[in-house]
């Protein structure tokens, strides 16, 4: 059975409706999702290879951890589970620091795969070796720390191996700067 999600107004209110992860890319509807991003303390941020099966972006390099919030589900736990399910790590709630809430649309895939999605964006500052990480084979393909200077570079060049957020990076990096302060 595939995942269950609750179907969102565009504001985010819930619409009382459930529908499976599929249905939700093909009909469009709005739902939640989180993204969390890890940085260590050498000023690396963890990036994820997203796996050469998955529907959108394959084989591409993409937020640490992502995935969508399950009905019925806070942002909150979806964020803990999805960091377990797809690196292998268990964190504390209180490691977990909330930055931001960002709107994405996108269509994909010759118009058959309508992204709608509300995303609640996270920031994890915690040294994890990526030996101590257990990546999931049917989402990741591969995982790998670059320094933050690289990762700005990538984005300014426009790398075509990276899923680009521009908004998310914007958020992403004054978020780094918070913390520096």
């Amino acid at each position: 059975m595939q995942e269950q999600i609750d179907v969102l107004n565009e504001d985010g209110t819930f619409t009382g409706v459930v529908k499976d992860k599929e249905q939700i890319h093909i009909d469009g509807d709005w739902h939640r999702a989180v993204h969390i991003w890890f940085v260590n303390s050498k000023n690396e941020v963890l990036l994820q290879r997203r796996a050469k099966t998955k529907i959108n972006h394959p084989d591409m390099w993409d937020i640490s951890v992502a995935g969508h919030v399950s009905a019925g589900e806070g942002a909150l736990i979806s964020a803990l589970r999805e960091i377990e399910e797809e690196i292998g790590v268990t964190i504390n709630e209180s490691e977990l620091t909330r930055i931001g809430e960002l709107k994405s649309q996108s269509v994909q895939n010759d118009n058959t795969y309508f992204n709608n999605e509300i995303n609640d964006v996270y920031l994890v500052r915690k040294d994890i070796d990526l030996t101590e990480m257990t990546k999931q084979d049917s989402e990741v393909d591969g995982l790998m720390y670059i320094a933050i200077d690289d990762f700005k570079k990538w984005i300014e060049d426009g790398n075509p191996e990276l899923v680009q957020h521009d908004e998310e990076f914007d958020l992403f990096f004054s978020s780094l700067k918070v913390f520096e302060e």
